[in-house]
């Protein structure tokens, strides 16, 4: 009998043995998002406490530390960092030299001696930072075991916004980097200046802000170029700009997160706020108003005038000295060329210059800017316009109407960003009900995001070595408030971010909707006001999955 009970015993904790190490391989990793290169699940959960050790020396190091430990603030974990530690709960930060890596690769480690993050520099390290955030549960405390090798497919992935038709507080344009950044974004296109408003402060030039930031009013509805006639208007003053103080404060912000801001000064069309501050710049001098409907506008800064140039001189002077970047965005698209075919000072410089026509005129005036942005240590990025005409001798091109543009530079041995219209323009619509807010017009929901190839396959593979990656657009004509631009960014951006970042091979639409059903309940963490069209696709794929 009693061996009878020895054996059942045995039995059972054979059983309690096994059942213990079936728990242990039921680990569930929570969607992440952009998809890592190689992830691979472990057998068991970190139990973290009220406290966490951040391990961290250099100065990169201690700056993703700073950054880690705000937000663990936020689950309630209290989160100190030093340079040693033998607390029990820890997350280690290692800057090493992993020729394995991409230089903004990182390697994540959570198992039963902590978290570690390794990689070959700060972006690396703040990325590895990122997903580790994602893989923290609400409650803050049971951390899967899981080993990451993750580095993105493109050097150059961008988000942008144009706060030149609506502009937004600095702390929204924070709001704005943080997102972007966390879902490994590294390149924020500021577009500052637009027809219907300057929004940052030149010193040298103070009527661009006490004029050009301001239009007396705001067309309501569609009042595109062909609408412009008849449009009604909101008969308020609209406007403001931000402070070099406040970019200053806005840039270091973006770097500390591992962005690079890319500044565009629009040149040499989309300048009516700056003709209404300074209308000598001109062909016709003017009078001049800061626009107050959308479209293309036949006034545009004088190709003739030295004045033009020494100008836009004078403003890039000042620019550059607030934006470290290696790019100066300088527009370059939808010029029209009316005012220039009849302006005496425009037909003089082509006749000096020996150009044929207008389109060359504006092949001089960008390669005149892209030679002294040169001269400063800067390369410019244009349109895809700066093509016609000839291209500048170290442009790179922003191919925006299709990827024709892009293909077109890339053949020329010129550098790309690929954004074109059909897949990278959050002001489009998405969805076809009519319960959408107004935008501009198109139809482009996550799952055409998605599907977004940035190398185009005409492109050998030697030409494609000059895409650098890709970025979407949002343009503000309709988007006139925060929310509205988190609207329509989120969860589009997403969808981009994966398409810049993961590997082509892995990328699926079905299962980067099953890590969205995660992901959304962070973005109401951060309290985004995300579209949520996507959700029925989800629900769907989840009743199909329980059946």
């Amino acid at each position: 009998m009693q061996k009878i009970t020895y054996a059942f015993m045995a039995l059972l904790l054979f059983a309690a043995c096994a059942k213990k190490e079936e728990n242990k391989t039921a680990v569930v990793i929570p969607g992440i998002i952009p998809k890592p290169v190689l992830l691979t699940p472990g057998n068991d959960y970190i139990h973290w406490d009220q406290s966490v050790a951040i391990i961290a020396k250099s100065a990169d190091e201690k700056n993703v530390g700073e950054l880690l430990a705000e937000f663990l603030k936020s689950k309630n974990i209290n989160a100190t960092i030093a340079e040693f530690s033998d607390d029990k709960n820890k997350i280690s930060l290692f800057t090493v030299e992993d020729s394995t890596l991409h230089k903004e690769g990182y390697k994540l480690a959570v198992d039963e001696k902590g978290v570690s993050i390794q990689a070959n520099n700060g972006a690396g390290l703040f990325y590895g930072a990122q997903t580790l955030l994602q893989l923290i549960p609400e409650n803050g405390k049971e951390i899967p075991f899981v080993t990451i090798t993750d580095y993105p497919r493109f050097a150059y992935r961008g988000l942008h916004l144009d706060v030149g038709r609506h502009t937004f507080s600095p702390d929204f344009i924070k709001k704005y980097i943080d997102l972007l950044a966390h879902h490994k974004f590294n390149r924020f296109h500021w577009h500052l200046t637009e027809d219907q408003g300057w929004r940052i402060e030149i010193k040298k030039y103070p009527r661009l802000q006490e004029i050009g930031a301001y239009r007396k009013e705001t067309a309501i509805g569609h009042a595109g170029t062909a609408q412009r006639e008849g449009a009604s208007f909101d008969g308020k003053r609209y406007g403001g700009y931000f402070t070099q103080d406040e970019v200053k404060d806005i840039v270091k912000y973006a770097a500390d997160r591992y962005v690079t801001i890319i500044p565009e000064i629009e040149l040499p069309g989309h300048a009516l706020a700056a003709l209404a501050a300074y209308p000598d710049l001109g062909c016709t001098g003017g009078p001049y108003q800061t626009a107050t409907s959308w479209g293309v506008f036949d006034d545009v800064f004088c190709a003739g005038k030295e004045e033009t140039f020494q100008f836009l001189e004078g403003v890039l002077d000042e620019v550059v000295e607030l934006f470290p970047s290696q790019y100066i965005h300088i527009g370059g698209d939808e010029c029209p060329k009316t005012k220039w075919e009849k302006c005496p000072h425009c037909q003089k410089r082509m006749k000096t210059e020996k150009l044929k026509n207008a389109h060359e005129l504006q092949s001089y005036f960008i390669q005149r800017m892209e030679k002294y942005l040169n001269g400063k240590n800067r390369q410019i990025i244009g349109w895809d316009e700066i093509l016609e005409g000839g291209l500048a001798p170290n442009a790179t091109v922003m191919s925006w109407r299709g990827e024709e543009g892009g293909i077109a530079a890339a053949r020329q041995n010129h550098d790309v960003i690929m954004t074109p219209g059909k897949w990278c323009y959050f002001d489009h619509y998405q969805d076809t009900t009519k319960s959408e807010p107004l935008a501009i017009g198109g139809y482009l929901p996550v799952k055409i995001v998605y599907s977004y190839e940035p190398v185009p396959s005409q492109l050998t593979a030697e030409e494609a070595k000059h895409v650098l990656g890709a970025q979407a657009n949002v343009w503000t004509e309709y988007i006139p408030t925060s929310d509205h631009v988190e609207y329509m960014v989120y969860p589009r951006a997403c969808a981009m971010a994966e398409v810049v970042w993961s590997p082509k091979e892995s990328r699926d639409y079905t299962d980067f909707l099953t890590r969205m059903d995660t992901h959304f309940k962070r973005l109401d963490d951060w309290k985004v006001n995300y579209a949520k069209h996507i959700q029925k696709e989800i629900d769907s794929l989840n009743l199909a999955t329980k059946k």
